[in-house]
């Protein structure tokens, strides 16, 4: 069960990944992963996370990548012409409700083209989340970012009253299917098909599937792949919270009625799943996407830096799939966070370049620091290149140099850490607590303001200053990421 908020070209550039320790605050340690031989022109390559939310959907349409993840109370997307800009894009608010019965936990937002329209498909409740059910939008005109009207509550006839989340839309022969999770003979969150007559209208009784997953509780998020013969159905499955949510998979022959539970195949076992050397952990509800030029199918996916239980810390990722002798799709495995990845294909690239704590750059600039600060390289997968700098220090100062219009500051958030003070080219600081209730690396910090293009500065001012829940006062200094809008 879910959680009541839940809310191209770089040569032979290896995921910069494994284990855990890289301080006082750290605890196990595993063995580090390659590193790149030596910096990488970054424009034509990209690093996750994408978003800092969860339940992912991505469409490529008109131009741009366009992003959608879990926000709670309203549905927002992100729109960027390079998926490495991504993570610095604005968000636009395509809906807020004021219907009391129907605009609390708005998870997990999906949209679809057809006919010169787009229609945007949710769950939300009213407070309680047993009362979690089904909904889609409608776009005015032919833009994935709207504006959108509320269009129809999707109930099938055999489930008016039923718990039902995570709206999923099956074409297959020329027909639409609504794919969703909620009550089935099987699990409380399991999977249930109904067909449709238009985009807007279920037409019939939703039919329950029993798939597999290696755990009792949830068959949630199915989506949708066809080729080679077959219609390929992914579905995340146990607790979301845990370190073992994975995607499974079923397939069905063309022509064949997804109707009939009999003519889904299962699969054995799980198609992808945590990496613990990569440091990725519960990687699941996810969606496919095409690249801009359409060659590439690429997924996109949530997944946590802990090993925790947790709802939190589930961050947007992407990366290309391929496909199998067998003619299945071939999900690979989750890709450390950060690791530096070639853009899909036609994507036009961007400006982007990082900067890592020890002033290894794949741009301009670099990183000074002032006082004495601790460095180490036991921090591995919770580290961009394993590495991190921390201190507790009051005073001390780490400052980024770069060219650009955008700079994130990504590091360790954890139960020692405390507040830094951020101010960029000089000017007012903005207070920034480091704290994190469970160790988590990779985790964007800071988003400066947008500025003119050129050189600037980013200081991080360590102010031995630490919230009541924290143990300490240590800012981490790890990964910055440069934009050039």
């Amino acid at each position: 069960m879910r959680a009541r908020s839940r809310t191209a070209l770089v040569p032979a550039l290896l995921a910069l990944v494994a284990g855990l320790a890289c301080s006082p605050r750290a605890s196990a340690h595993q063995e580090p992963a390659e590193r790149p031989a030596s910096s990488v022109a970054a424009s034509g390559t990209f690093r996750n996370p994408l978003n800092t939310g969860p339940d992912p959907f991505v469409t490529y349409a008109n131009g741009a990548y366009h992003l959608t993840t879990t926000q709670g109370d309203s549905i927002k997307m992100w729109s960027s012409p390079s998926l490495a800009t991504l993570l610095d894009a604005d968000p636009k608010t395509v809906w807020t409700d004021t219907d009391a019965s129907r605009n609390q936990h708005i998870w997990a937002p999906e949209f679809y083209r057809f006919d010169n329209r787009w229609y945007l498909y949710y769950t939300a409740d009213d407070g309680t989340d047993d009362h979690h059910r089904l909904f889609v939008l409608e776009s005015s005109g032919d833009d994935p970012t709207g504006p959108y009207h509320f269009k129809a509550k999707l109930t099938p006839p055999n489930h008016t009253g039923d718990f039902a989340i995570d709206p999923g839309i099956l074409q297959h022969n020329g027909k639409l299917y609504l794919a969703y999770s909620g009550i089935n003979p099987y699990q409380h969150n399991g999977l249930n098909i109904a067909p449709m007559s238009n985009p807007y209208t279920v037409s019939g009784d939703a039919v329950a599937i029993d798939a597999a997953g290696g755990c009792p509780e949830v068959r949630e998020g199915p989506e949708f792949l066809n080729r080679n013969g077959r219609t390929w159905m992914t579905y995340s499955t146990c607790d979301t919270g845990k370190p073992d949510y994975q995607v499974w998979m079923m397939s069905l022959p063309d022509n064949a009625d997804p109707l009939v539970p009999g003519n889904w195949t299962q699969r054995s076992g799980p198609v992808f799943s945590r990496a613990d050397a990569r440091g990725v952990f519960g990687p699941g509800h996810h969606a496919f996407f095409k690249s801009p030029d359409g060659t590439e199918d690429w997924l996109v996916y949530h997944a946590k830096s802990t090993s925790v239980n947790t709802y939190s810390n589930r961050t947007t990722r992407a990366q290309k799939i391929s496909w199998n002798a067998d003619g299945s799709p071939n999900l690979g495995t989750p890709l450390a966070t950060g690791a530096t990845q070639n853009l899909p294909s036609g994507d036009p690239g961007s400006g982007n370049y990082w900067i890592n704590d020890d002033s290894r750059t794949s741009g301009t600039g670099g990183v000074t620091y002032t006082g004495t600060w601790n460095s180490g390289t036991g921090c591995a997968a919770q580290c961009f290149w394993g590495d991190d700098h921390w201190s507790d220090k009051a005073g001390n100062t780490a400052t980024f140099t770069f060219d650009g219009t955008r700079i994130a500051l990504l590091s360790v958030k954890d139960t020692g850490n405390g507040i830094a003070a951020m101010s960029v080219d000089g000017g007012p600081e903005q207070r920034v607590d480091f704290y994190g209730a469970i160790r988590t690396g990779e985790t964007l910090q800071y988003l400066s303001p947008r500025l003119s293009s050129g050189p600037h500065t980013l200081r991080v001012r360590v102010t031995g200053e630490h919230s009541a829940a924290s143990a300490g006062s240590f800012v981490s200094v790890d990964r910055a990421e440069v934009y050039k809008d």
